[in-house]
């Protein structure tokens, strides 16, 4: 049986950054946060997320967790 072991974090905000002119599709600019804490929680990220997008000059979108893990076998 494989065993999977998270090894990596990153957090994601995704910023509108307008609507393109030709085409009339959304744009969109992200901002990525590597090596965030594996054990960080959700309420923990929402609110990282919530304290940087105040610094950010485009409107916040969405955020988003990739986590990576390592399978190995048991």
């Amino acid at each position: 049986m494989a065993v999977a072991q998270m090894v990596n974090t990153r957090m994601s905000l995704i910023l509108d950054d307008g609507i393109d002119e030709v085409s009339g599709k959304q744009l969109f600019k992200t901002k990525s946060f590597n090596n965030v804490k594996i054990a960080a929680t959700a309420d923990q990220l929402y609110s990282i997320a919530n304290a940087v997008v105040v610094l950010q000059q485009r409107p916040l979108l969405s955020i988003e967790r990739k986590d990576s893990s390592e399978l190995r076998g048991a």
